[in-house]
């Protein structure tokens, strides 16, 4: 089965000939009926591998084709996106709903960030990391966009990447509040899209612009 006939939310494994899908679970966030889910689907379908991924999700890997939408619907998640061209995931650190480091509420502006933007299209794929104190545990630095919290409010951090060609990303703005978190990602988004060249991540994009032309479109009132 080629790559374009793929079960729904599946992506083809190093076999060429199994498949792996992952439950979309927001801000690594799971609950003990969900993992009940899984361990169930996983005996009763025979599935070799349960790999908790550095994304903070749970992968079922190795499955056969035929199999995977009779595991989505046992399952009843939502698919939680790992190859195409948009954001991939949330990942949070607790912040202040049980970490003591924790200064602000990194799972609540990760879940509203979650509910806006996964899946949403992109010029290549996006990872979003919301840490709650300047410990940055959800690496904010590098992802492609980022927020990490101070006691004067959300740091913005956009263009970062973790992969083999590395980058710090750039602060683009500091002390802002939840909602302004929220429309300043929207307008980078809007930006990026606008600007990037095809399969571009924000890496390479913030390399090849000028960071102040950037600040100057995304912070205009």
């Amino acid at each position: 089965m080629s790559e374009q006939n793929a079960p729904r939310g599946a992506f083809i494994q190093r076999d060429k000939e199994t498949y792996a899908i992952v439950p979309r679970t927001p801000v690594g966030i799971v609950t003990p009926e969900l993992l009940e889910k899984i361990a169930s689907v996983a005996k009763k379908y025979e599935i070799p591998i349960i790999k908790i991924t550095s994304a903070q999700r749970i992968a079922l890997v190795g499955m056969k084709p035929e199999i995977v939408e009779s595991v989505w619907e046992e399952l009843g998640t939502g698919i939680g996106p790992a190859v195409e061209k948009c954001f991939h995931y949330v990942q949070a650190c607790p912040g202040t709903t049980v970490c003591k480091f924790g200064i602000l509420d990194s799972l609540g502006l990760g879940m509203r960030l979650e509910e806006l933007l996964v899946g949403a299209e992109l010029p290549a794929k996006g990872k979003i990391g919301v840490s709650g104190c300047p410990l940055c545990c959800a690496e904010s630095f590098v992802r492609d966009f980022g927020v990490f919290g101070k006691r004067t409010g959300w740091t913005f951090v956009f263009g970062g990447n973790s992969g083999r060609n590395p980058r710090i990303g750039d602060v683009i703005a500091e002390n802002l509040t939840d909602d302004q978190v929220v429309e300043l990602t929207k307008k980078c988004l809007e930006y990026y899209r606008e600007n990037a060249k095809p399969n571009e991540r924000t890496a390479r994009f913030m390399q090849r612009i000028e960071i102040e032309e950037f600040k100057k479109a995304v912070l205009a009132e």
